[in-house]
């Protein structure tokens, strides 16, 4: 079993973007992300994303997201037109292991895919018992927050956008347990938006 920081077993990180005011998504409900796209397709950010995701071997997503990114990303692969980076992120995400967190999907269809038998915290502790590389939470607000909720994120990558959404889901809510973070990484991107990496702390 490898050891990453404090933690044992696989490193687990979470991978989302924020506005300046802390939210996941606009004033137009959950699926308002239109002030995170121009962000999301920088240079930067593509480059954070490809040194985020390298490491990892299972993908953890909630249902919007599984069927948002199972809608688009397939088809990038061939795309000999997309950036290559997007394909290569893309070709990733096709081949990689993913497990959905749904109340309401009776079946996963895209390759590799399955759907999660518990809760976050509890799918993730038996993850990292197994083999394999990172485990990481590609944008689904509600899995993050259930694993900050277990103090089960050993990563936090974010990409904060300077927009202020004025309104929408927030990440960070009260009632979370306390915890300490150290910065890894820090990047910038040509669109003004700060690629963060913090590193979980914990005594022992």
């Amino acid at each position: 079993m490898t050891q990453h920081g404090n933690v044992q077993g696989r490193r687990v990180v979470g991978n989302i973007s924020l506005s300046l005011d802390g939210r996941v998504s606009g004033q137009g409900g959950e699926y308002d992300m239109s002030w995170i796209v121009p962000h999301a397709v920088s240079d930067g950010a593509r480059d954070h994303m490809i040194r985020v995701t390298g490491a990892a071997t299972t993908v953890l997503l909630g249902r919007k997201n599984y069927e948002g990114f199972g809608s688009f990303w397939p088809a990038v692969t061939k795309d000999e037109d997309a950036d290559p980076r997007d394909r290569a992120f893309a070709q990733w995400l096709d081949e990689t292991e993913k497990i959905v967190f749904s109340s309401t999907l009776t079946d996963a269809p895209w390759q590799n895919s399955r759907l999660a038998e518990a809760g976050p915290a509890e799918v993730v502790e038996r993850l990292r018992g197994q083999s394999g590389g990172d485990i990481i939470v590609l944008a689904s607000g509600s899995v993050i927050k259930a694993l900050l909720a277990a103090d089960a994120l050993d990563r936090l990558s974010i990409t904060l956008c300077p927009e202020v959404a004025g309104g929408g889901a927030r990440l960070l809510e009260d009632g979370l347990p306390a915890s300490h973070w150290s910065l890894t990484d820090l990047s910038t991107t040509d669109s003004g938006a700060i690629c963060l990496l913090y590193d979980r702390l914990r005594q022992g």
